[in-house]
């Protein structure tokens, strides 16, 4: 899969034409076709910033010049994975301003189908078609096969899932895991979570492992050391750490990462997750090295009298470029076969 302006239309090989599948967060929503089984093209990146609403960011999407005809084919099925808990027909996004019906959108859109599923959902069924290259293990451990498997993502907010084996195949968790309250391991992240109740009643760990989570961190240990707070974005602290100029924005990063690994490891131990616990989102594959280098993995093992148990579970982080459409679309090629 690759993002693609080439004006040249592959012909679907689908009898009822190509598949649209989108992955929506609370930035960026990315689409996609699929025109065989598999075969997954033309991506296309679109900030949801600049559509006033999912609809119309979807409709664009179908009305690029080199998109639009898609062969000559109609799109009639479409699934979207989204950032958001999924229940009952209207959506309102917890990290954007998008609502929507889906039913209204899919006679607004002319769609014979329209799954609309938790983006971790789509992306926790992405994980067993994940080859060696396209995920990273972080730290010791070997996954068993036919276990659980636990699934965790930081980006605009924070995605918890997971796989349950049954029957030969595997059923995906809807979780909104994310929002459980943060817990604190050590002295410096009381002092974050006593910083983060100034600003919030209830402090989930979402608050703090995601990128607004960077910049409340952020502000929280430059409080903590008795500095004035620059207003940083994520990114900019991202970048100062990974450059080295700046040990405030570095001890950031790796109180992040430590955090992560607390939440980690508290997913493998809920789920018993002996075949892996894989990491996704936006922030930790831009990380690199430093996450390998950081407290991340000495922190998920730090569970006391499990510790033993956690230290037998591969964390991976996932480095492929747009996994939730690998998910997606087996999802919704199990809805078009049952109709």
């Amino acid at each position: 899969m690759s993002a693609s302006s080439s004006p040249v239309l592959p012909t679907s090989a689908f009898a009822d034409g190509p598949r649209l599948l989108a992955d929506v967060g609370g930035t960026n929503a990315r689409f996609a076709l699929e025109v065989a089984a598999g075969h997954i093209t033309l991506v296309e990146v679109l900030p949801c910033a600049d559509y006033p609403s999912l609809s119309a960011a979807l409709q664009a999407y179908l009305a690029l010049p080199h998109i639009a005809a898609a062969g000559g084919q109609a799109v009639r099925h479409a699934v979207i994975a989204i950032a958001n808990p999924v229940d009952g027909d209207f959506l309102s996004m917890t990290n954007h301003h998008w609502s929507f019906s889906i039913r209204a959108m899919r006679e607004e859109c002319g769609f014979t189908t329209l799954d609309v599923v938790n983006d971790f959902t789509a992306l926790a069924r992405a994980l067993p078609q994940l080859s060696n290259e396209q995920k990273h293990q972080v730290g010791a451990g070997t996954a068993r096969p036919n276990t659980a498997i636990g699934l965790i993502g930081a980006g605009t907010g924070l995605g918890v899932s997971g796989l349950i084996p049954s029957h030969g195949g595997w059923i995906a968790l809807q979780s909104e895991g994310g929002h459980v309250s943060f817990a604190p391991f050590n002295e410096v992240e009381v002092s974050i979570l006593q910083f983060a109740w100034r600003e919030y009643e209830h402090v989930s760990a979402e608050r703090l492992i995601s990128g607004d989570g960077l910049e409340l961190i952020y502000r929280a240990l430059a409080d903590r050391a008795g500095v004035p707070a620059e207003d940083l974005p994520a990114a900019e602290i991202t970048r100062r750490a990974l450059a080295g100029e700046s040990q405030l924005c570095d001890d950031v990063i790796e109180a992040f990462c430590c955090m992560l690994g607390t939440v980690a490891g508290n997913v493998a131990v809920t789920l018993g997750a002996l075949g892996g616990i894989y990491i996704g989102g936006g922030i930790v594959p831009r990380l690199g090295a430093r996450f390998d280098r950081s407290g991340f993995r000495a922190r998920f093992e730090r569970k006391g009298r499990f510790a033993n148990y956690v230290s037998q579970v591969p964390t991976f982080v996932i480095t492929a470029q747009y996994p939730a459409f690998l998910g997606a679309s087996a999802i919704l090629s199990e809805k078009l076969a049952s109709l």
